[in-house]
C-alpha cells in the first residue's frame, strides 16, 4: 500500500503541480485584490465621504442595459462597481455615476489572473476540467499526509530540515513544509473543488445536517415598460426588510422577470457581499421575500462558509495573510518534489552504473 501511495503521490504531484503551484500564486494575489485595485487604477481614487446618489446611478445602470447588476460604494471600493456583459466591469463614481474605469480579462491583468485561477480562461469547460485538477489535488494532499505521518515519538524529527547530503535535504524540506501547510492548503483545495460542484455541495451539506426545504427565490414578475421604478423606495424597501444589514449589490430586472433582487451582509457574515438577500416588486416597492442567512439551518450556513474560507475573508487580516503564505506552498513542495526525484533517478542511475 505505501508503494502504490508513493507512486501516487510521485506522479499526480509531477503531472497535476504545476497547475497546484499556479491555483496557489494566482490565489495568493487574488486575496489583496481591492487593495491591488485601488493601487493601480488612480481614478477609483475617490474621498469615501463623496455625496451618493443611489437612486440616479441605478436609474442609469438600468436604462443603459449594459449591466445585470451592481454592487454599492463601501470602504473597499468607494464606487459603483457594475457586472456587465463579456464580463466587463464598469466603475461609476457615487455621486454623478459618470464612468470612471472599464475593465475586462482583456485589458487588465488582475481581471485575467481571476479568470486563469477560475476558469483556466476557457469560461465553463475551464471550470469543468479544474473540478478535476482539484479532486487530484485533494488525492495527492491526503496521500502525502499518510505518507508523512511519524511513528511515535519521531514528530519532531519529521519536522526538521536538513542541509546535507542533497537527497535529504530536498525530502526533509518538502515532508516537513507540506506537513505544516497541509491544514489549510487542503481547506483552501477542498472549498475549491466545493465551488465548483457548488450544487453538489449545496446538497451534501443540507442533506448531512438534515436541512429542512430551501428558500426560493419568488414567481417571476412580467416586465411592464410602462412603469417606472423607484430605487429610492426599492433600497428603503430592502433595509426596512433587514435593518441591521448593509445593502451590498443590487440585481436588476430581466426581460423575463422584473424581480429586484439585492444582496445584504448581516453583521455576523464572513462573506465579503453577504448572503442575505431581499426580493423586491420594483414597480411598488414591495418586498416579496426575504431570506436572512444567519438564520438558515446549519448545512446552509455551512456553504455559506465556503468562499469566505478560501478566499481569507475570515477572522480578519490574520486569516487572509495566512491564505496568501498558504499559496506559495504549491510553488515550493514542486520545487522541492522535483529536485527529490530529480536527484534519487541520478542516485539510482549512478549505483546502477557502479554494479554494471
Amino acid at each position: 500500500m505505501r508503494r502504490l501511495l508513493q507512486w501516487l503521490h510521485l506522479w499526480i504531484g509531477l503531472s497535476a503541480g504545476l497547475l497546484f503551484a499556479v491555483l496557489g500564486l494566482t490565489g495568493t494575489l487574488l486575496a489583496y485584490q481591492p487593495e491591488i485595485l485601488r493601487a493601480t487604477q488612480p481614478a477609483l481614487a475617490v474621498p469615501a465621504d463623496a455625496p451618493r446618489d443611489d437612486a440616479r446611478v441605478l436609474a442609469q445602470l438600468a436604462a443603459s442595459g449594459e449591466a445585470t447588476g451592481a454592487d454599492l460604494p463601501r470602504d473597499a471600493l468607494p464606487v459603483w462597481q457594475a457586472f456587465a456583459k463579456e464580463g466587463r466591469r464598469l466603475y461609476l463614481h457615487p455621486t454623478d455615476g459618470r464612468l470612471l474605469l472599464e475593465r475586462s480579462s482583456a485589458n487588465d491583468w488582475m481581471l485575467w489572473l481571476r479568470e486563469l485561477h477560475t476558469h483556466l480562461l476557457a469560461g465553463k469547460t475551464g471550470e469543468e476540467v479544474l473540478g478535476v485538477f482539484g479532486i487530484a489535488i485533494l488525492v495527492l494532499l491526503v496521500t502525502g499526509v499518510w505518507l508523512w505521518w511519524p511513528r511515535s515519538g519521531a514528530l519532531v524529527e519529521s519536522l526538521r530540515w536538513h542541509a546535507r547530503p542533497p537527497l535529504r535535504r530536498w525530502f526533509s524540506w518538502h515532508r516537513s513544509t507540506g506537513a505544516l501547510a497541509v491544514p489549510l492548503v487542503l481547506l483552501l483545495a477542498l472549498t475549491g473543488v466545493a465551488m465548483v460542484y457548488d450544487g453538489a455541495a449545496r446538497a451534501g451539506l443540507r442533506f448531512a445536517f438534515g436541512d429542512g426545504p430551501e428558500t426560493k427565490p419568488p414567481q417571476p414578475i412580467a416586465p411592464d415598460p410602462a412603469r417606472t421604478i423607484d430605487w429610492n423606495a426599492v433600497l428603503d424597501a430592502a433595509r426596512r426588510a433587514l435593518p441591521e444589514a448593509q445593502l451590498r449589490r443590487v440585481s436588476f430586472p430581466r426581460k423575463d422577470n422584473a424581480v429586484v433582487s439585492i444582496r445584504a451582509k448581516m453583521p455576523a457574515e464572513w462573506h465579503p457581499v453577504g448572503r442575505s438577500t431581499v426580493w423586491i416588486d420594483p414597480y411598488d416597492a414591495t418586498v416579496l421575500r426575504v431570506l436572512d442567512a444567519t438564520r438558515q439551518e446549519t448545512g446552509m450556513r455551512a456553504n455559506y462558509a465556503i468562499y469566505p474560507l478560501h478566499m481569507g475573508g475570515v477572522g480578519g487580516e490574520v486569516y487572509r495573510t495566512a491564505v496568501a503564505v498558504a499559496g506559495l506552498a504549491p510553488t515550493f513542495l514542486l520545487a522541492t518534489g522535483f529536485l527529490f526525484w530529480r536527484r534519487r533517478k541520478r542516485k539510482a542511475v549512478s549505483e546502477s552504473d557502479k554494479t554494471a
